[in-house]
């Protein structure tokens, strides 16, 4: 979780680039830095900590100049040391960089055989050599920056300047968020609207794969393929809960399209991206390793999210694990696991059930491990280990980044507890890695299916009632569609195991009954499909989400189709979530109802 501000212009930059990482410190607290280019030459500052002690530096060792990038740094693979702070720098580049680039390890490897020499152990420094080696080659910074996007797989923010160019900052946006601000003779970039709110109301937001060269008269921005667009300019609203909604009409849609961000940010502080390795701490992983069981408790989208979580500790892991809600647990007073430990998912981590049941095993010496949003929260503190999401902050009353985050973080475990227990092989853990780290980019292009989802949605709005099926590690995912469904739109809906159709369910078909088919292809999607054969005999509606393997078996089947990005069994689960959040707020949109301040719920339930 990083924050970027960049100014080119006509008055010193230094300060204002403090002032903007200042705004952006909830982003990122473990080191900051900034660069300017002046007299032909890139100078920068950078510091372990807080940005106090960069601003300390600074005072030491002042910089003046009229362009800059500055970045607030939380630390994801790397030590949080000045060595591996941002701005990073190679001949006369230097860059910042929010996301992941996947694909870095090749990228090292081949410009070391090169003889470029690296100084860090981030990802991010391989943008500034790969510019900088393409430079040496005889392009110009512009050709050498579009190159380099070129190369790069992953999502990614990017802000760079040049020695020599001192009046030229790029940036470019692949899956993480970048905001291009105009001021009176001079340009900003920012990685969300509030690091620009001193200096800007007159922003653009840039598009997916845009990238721009601003000069301090204005901005040259290019799209994917490098044509030249014209992105619409707004005015930022005034306040700072309105900035954050920023281009979206609702929290819960901003939080949905934050979610390639919000899962790097979950994923990379448990991987060693070097060794292409799961590293969740030696707490969780030792009482993973002599578990007999686990138990895993939570409430509402939580708690699907420990029952997606079930499939893959059980068959990867080879752990036994019972999931439970919380406000049912402890009162059927349940025989804990003898050596095992008791999960409990949390968003907020104050909620009261959740607590209630964690305190009930740490009664009966059961170890709890927390997977929350809140490290300082009433559960993190009393649990005895904590495995935090770092989703941020989620406005939206209906969980959306918050479930993807904890999908992440469980899937991590689950690897973690199969590496522990001597079920997971190296070439395992690596192609598992590969698919952790692959999330943000594939995210973004789930994102993509965005219109066709939205005109699915008009087609339900007079719907009274809703069906959501799945199978396999795919059910958990149809009851979280229709809770979402559920609290947004105030349609009737229900989610079911496929297979449990004609032992009840199949009674509520009739004509033209929406049903939600979450069937992305796997060893069960046969019977899914026979499922989908009687739902239609009946006359029912059926609307697909599944991978291109999937679309192509079901033939014309179906009466509407979701794509999903191919993926695995442990990232499919994850990138499934995206088109049931999009879904269900259309519908409710379409419907006028309350987006993200749905009625009679709150964020937090600190009550039983």
């Amino acid at each position: 979780m990083c924050g970027i501000v960049a100014i080119t212009g006509s008055e010193p930059v230094a300060n204002r680039l403090i002032d903007g990482l200042k705004r952006l410190e909830y982003r990122g607290y473990d080191s900051a830095g900034i660069a300017i280019s002046s007299r032909g030459k890139v100078e920068r500052r950078r510091a372990k900590g807080k940005i106090v002690n960069l601003q300390a530096r600074l005072e030491e060792e002042p910089m003046d100049g009229l362009t800059g990038i500055a970045h607030t740094r939380w630390a994801t693979h790397g030590k949080p040391n000045e060595t591996n702070a941002h701005p990073h720098m190679s001949g006369n580049v230097a860059i910042v960089h929010n996301g992941i680039i996947e694909n870095f390890r090749d990228l090292r490897s081949e410009l070391e055989e090169a003889g470029r020499v690296f100084e860090s152990e981030t990802d991010s420094e391989v943008i500034a050599q790969l510019i900088a080696q393409k430079m040496d080659e005889g392009l110009s910074a512009v050709d050498a920056f579009e190159a380099t996007l070129g190369q790069l797989t992953g999502a990614f923010a990017l802000a760079v300047i040049f020695a020599g160019e001192e009046s030229v900052l790029m940036g470019a946006r692949r899956g993480s968020p970048l905001v291009l601000g105009y001021g009176e003779g001079e340009m900003f970039l920012g990685s969300d609207a509030i690091a620009l709110a001193p200096l800007t109301r007159d922003v653009t937001y840039l598009e997916e794969g845009d990238w721009a060269v601003l000069r301090p008269d204005g901005a040259d921005i290019r799209n994917a393929r490098g044509d030249r667009v014209n992105r619409p300019r707004v005015t930022s609203a005034v306040n700072d809960a309105l900035i954050e909604r920023g281009e979206y009409d609702h929290f819960m849609l901003k939080e949905i399209h934050e979610q390639p961000e919000s899962l790097a940010r979950s994923i990379l502080p448990y991987i060693d991206q070097a060794t292409q390795t799961i590293q969740a701490g030696d707490t969780a992983s030792d009482i993973f390793a002599g578990a007999d069981r686990a138990v895993a408790i939570a409430c509402g989208t939580a708690y699907y999210a420990a029952h997606t979580a079930k499939y893959w500790f059980e068959q990867i892991a080879k752990l036994a694990v019972e999931t439970d809600i919380a406000s049912e647990f402890r009162y059927r007073k349940p025989v804990l696991p003898v050596t095992g430990p008791a999960l409990f998912v949390s968003q907020s981590g104050e909620t009261a059930d959740t607590l209630a049941a964690l305190r009930y095993c740490r009664e009966n010496k059961s170890p709890a491990i927390a997977v929350v949003n809140v490290p300082e929260s009433s559960i993190a503190r009393e649990a005895k280990a904590i495995v935090p999401t770092h989703a941020g902050p989620e406005i939206g009353v209906a969980s959306t980044k918050a479930f993807t985050a904890q999908l992440a973080v469980l899937a991590v475990l689950a690897l973690s507890a199969a590496k522990a227990r001597g079920h997971l092989k190296a070439g395992d853990e690596a192609k598992y890695v590969k698919s952790l780290l692959s999330l943000p980019r594939k995210v973004s292009e789930a994102l993509e299916v965005q219109p066709e989802i939205k005109a699915i949605a008009q087609t339900l709005t007079k719907a009274k009632d809703v069906l959501f099926l799945g199978r396999g590690r795919y059910f958990p995912l149809a009851l979280e569609g229709a809770l979402k469904l559920k609290e947004v739109s105030y349609i009737h809906a229900e989610g079911y195991a496929a297979g449990e159709l004609k032992h009840g369910p199949i009674a509520l078909i009739e004509q033209d009954l929406p049903i939600v088919v979450v069937a992305p292809y796997d060893d069960l999607f046969e019977k899914t499909l026979s499922n989908v054969e009687e739902v239609r005999a009946r006359g029912g509606r059926i609307i697909l989400i599944s991978d291109d393997k999937g679309i192509k078996l079901a033939g014309n089947r179906a009466d509407h189709v979701i794509r999903l990005p191919d993926a695995d069994e442990i990232a499919m689960p994850i990138l499934t979530a995206i088109p049931l959040q999009l879904l269900a707020y259309f519908v409710a949109v379409a419907k006028g109802t309350d987006v993200d301040q749905p009625r009679n719920l709150a964020k937090s339930v600190t009550v039983e």
